[in-house]
């Protein structure tokens, strides 16, 4: 690629870049409503993301949102005087994609924390896409075992049915949870999503499309539903080698529960460790990366670039 070429596809990118440097100032008078022991409980395994993280990237971020959500709810009244005042309250859905092992989870947790501090909308909900995978018996049936994570192994319209009554503003909306643990979905516990102001969802595939219909019949996707959409990035390198570090950090704390899918791993030695964690992510993840989550990076909102060392060095904010 040419430098003439380079410097014309930044001029129509639909993104504005930053740098950590540039969208740290963007937090202007933002307080931070977050101490260390709270970040810590958010912290999940192997995240290494700090205060400091938190005030140059996340607090920007909790104010641009919350400057979307009053736009957003002033548009929602205006509406609402229009339609002569029948409406119910629509919550602003945020959706987080990203690979495995890139700090999706982490960052949904700081993002509800931060948002719910905001005066304007205190009531904050977070769901993950986990609780819509199929059941591990019907995985096994359809052979699927292997393919956990990829667009098929969901129950893809129950999905779409949480997200269209939460956005019509119903009481009580209920979601199926997951368990890490056992690997499969709690039969018998849901969670319910009773009208927040905001809902984050956070899952691999959430920004995933398929190829618009030849007779241009409506074909609901989950980012339909969505206000504003983030994107977790990473090196395909950098995440093989987060994978591997979870997977023995795991191996040392949740795989030792007897009750845990994966404690057969518990009891290798580290080379076995280590040829499973890369066995599982060249043969599951990365395909999946590659095939299904990477693609849809350019269809967010927002993009969040993490270097080898966890830290968020640039952003990506698509222009209105």
């Amino acid at each position: 690629m040419t430098v003439r070429t380079a410097q014309t596809q930044q001029e129509i990118s639909p993104y504005r870049q930053f740098s950590r440097a540039e969208w740290a100032k963007l937090r202007a008078d933002t307080p931070l409503t977050l101490n260390e022991e709270e970040l810590s409980e958010l912290r999940g395994l192997n995240d290494r993301v700090d205060l400091d993280e938190v005030v140059a990237i996340y607090l920007p971020l909790s104010r641009l949102l919350n400057l979307y959500v009053a736009a957003t709810q002033s548009l929602f009244r205006a509406t609402h005087e229009f339609l002569g005042g029948n409406e119910h309250k629509v919550p602003y859905i945020i959706g987080m994609a990203g690979s495995v092992a890139v700090g999706k989870s982490t960052t949904a947790r700081i993002l509800r924390h931060l948002l719910a501090r905001w005066p304007n909308h205190p009531k904050v909900d977070l769901v993950t896409t986990d609780g819509f995978l199929l059941p591990n018996t019907v995985l096994r049936r359809e052979g699927l075992m292997d393919r956990k994570g990829f667009p098929e192994s969901y129950d893809l319209p129950a999905l779409l049915r949480f997200l269209s009554d939460i956005k019509a503003g119903n009481r009580g909306t209920s979601a199926p949870i997951y368990s890490h643990l056992t690997y499969d979905i709690l039969p018998k516990e849901r969670v319910v999503i009773d009208q927040p102001d905001i809902l984050l969802v956070e899952g691999l595939n959430v920004l995933q499309t398929g190829r618009p219909p030849r007779d241009g019949k409506a074909i609901p996707y989950v980012s339909d539903f969505f206000d504003f959409s983030i994107y977790l990035d990473a090196d395909e390198t950098v995440l093989r080698q987060w994978y591997i570090d979870r997977f023995f950090s795991l191996r040392a704390t949740a795989f030792r529960d007897p009750r845990s899918y994966f404690h057969k791993y518990a009891s290798f030695d580290d080379r076995e460790a280590r040829e499973t964690a890369i066995r599982i992510w060249e043969t599951i993840n990365l395909v999946n990366l590659r095939e299904n989550v990477l693609p849809t990076r350019r269809r967010a909102d927002l993009i969040l670039r993490k270097g080898a060392d966890h830290v968020i060095n640039r952003v990506w904010l698509r222009k209105l």
